[in-house]
């Protein structure tokens, strides 16, 4: 049965090439159009679409509005297109929160150069999202968040445990998931691991939001995050995830140095590597590579530079990204933990690594941040 998709945006165009691209695949259905948020939702609720393309900037109701008033109504995986600029991640992040599953660049240049891999793209992105768990609302986003108050001045004070950074304040509470709960994996044992590397794709913005707000502020190891994104969010998306957490995040640097209690994020566009002393390399990306920046290539580099002593966890994601990087891990004698079916929007990398046998423990969305610290303090 082929998937039935809403197409929403206030230019004609757009409109128009992208119904185009999506109907030339017999797999695919365009069962209606929309020009501004308020038409979507009607639309929406009439048509029952599997999946809903969404533009943000509308007349009458803007796309994260629509977005959020669908999600309440009537869940459906909804595709949001973007501007690559910080503008545009930011407004795609909020989308993200707001409950959209995923997101493509919106460039009219691109669509007119590369047809043939633009309709490829986009049909692959619409037919994988249809199978996500938005539908039966197995992952709802967390409520919209305040940015935290400023924080006092630094104090002199350097010893771990009390750190010279400002206080962060604590995260907000977290939504519990609407689903009901799988079996899970035991709690884990602790131990002094040297580094947790998290990697993720389709869903990681948010849940890497979910994960990371858990951390208390002297979590004991540094933290390395590939989210497959493009080079112009990145920036953004770790902006973002710094004010929420307590832990620090930054995008992070050719020659910056892993530390406890920060969070580095692989820049897009890029691939990064790290080394035996716990500095961070960032590398061009290979066109050659599906993935830019990709969790194998960062996997593959922790578990030579060390051993044992890292907890890798793979998040919702599609493809296999990871599987190759955490079974290299594994045979140093490293932890795979992977991300269970029910709290994943797209069960693809989690389901590698379980399919692979490489998964040391299955957790729930909810239960990573904390079995995290029970892990590593």
């Amino acid at each position: 049965m082929a998937v039935k998709v809403l197409v929403v945006d206030d230019s004609g165009f757009f409109r128009r090439r992208v119904s185009e691209i999506l109907s030339a695949d017999s797999n695919i259905q365009v069962v209606g159009t929309a020009t501004n948020g308020k038409e979507a939702i009607d639309q929406a609720l009439a048509l029952k679409p599997d999946v809903i393309t969404m533009d943000y900037e509308m007349p009458m109701m803007d796309g994260i509005t629509a977005v959020r008033h669908i999600m309440q109504r009537c869940p459906t995986p909804v595709l949001m297109f973007s501007s690559l600029t910080h503008e545009g991640a930011r407004v795609t992040l909020d989308a993200l929160d707001a409950g959209a599953v995923d997101f493509l660049p919106k460039n009219f240049e691109d669509i007119s150069r590369n047809p043939e891999k633009v309709k490829q793209l986009l049909c692959e992105k619409i037919l994988s999202i249809s199978r996500s768990n938005r539908r039966v609302g197995a992952y709802s986003a967390p409520a919209p968040v305040a940015a935290p108050a400023p924080t006092p001045a630094p104090s002199s004070v350097s010893s771990y445990g009390s750190s010279s950074a400002p206080a962060r304040p604590a995260p907000p509470p977290i939504p519990a998931r609407t689903h009901a709960a799988t079996p899970s994996s035991p709690a884990p044992k602790r131990k002094a691991y040297k580094l947790v590397a998290i990697g993720t794709s389709t869903g990681g913005p948010v849940a890497l939001q979910r994960v990371l707000t858990q951390l208390p502020a002297n979590f004991p190891a540094p933290i390395v995050l590939i989210q497959h994104m493009p080079a112009a969010f990145t920036k953004a998306f770790a902006e973002r995830l710094d004010k929420l957490c307590r832990i620090s995040v930054k995008e992070a640097e050719d020659g910056d140095i892993l530390r406890p209690g920060l969070a580095l994020l692989a820049p897009g566009g890029k691939q990064m590597m790290i080394d035996g002393r716990g500095a961070v390399k960032i590398l061009p990306g290979d066109e050659r590579l599906n993935y830019k920046p990709c969790v194998d290539i960062t996997f593959g580099s922790a578990a030579k530079s060390y051993g044992d002593k890292v907890l890798a966890v793979v998040l919702t994601g599609m493809g296999a990204d990871g599987r190759e990087g955490a079974r290299l891990l594994k045979q140093g004698g490293s932890a795979i933990w992977a991300q269970d079916e029910a709290s994943c929007v797209i069960y693809g990398m989690p389901m590698a690594i379980v399919k692979a046998d490489l998964a040391d423990a299955i957790y729930g969305l909810e239960d990573i941040g904390k079995h995290l610290v029970e892990a590593c303090l």
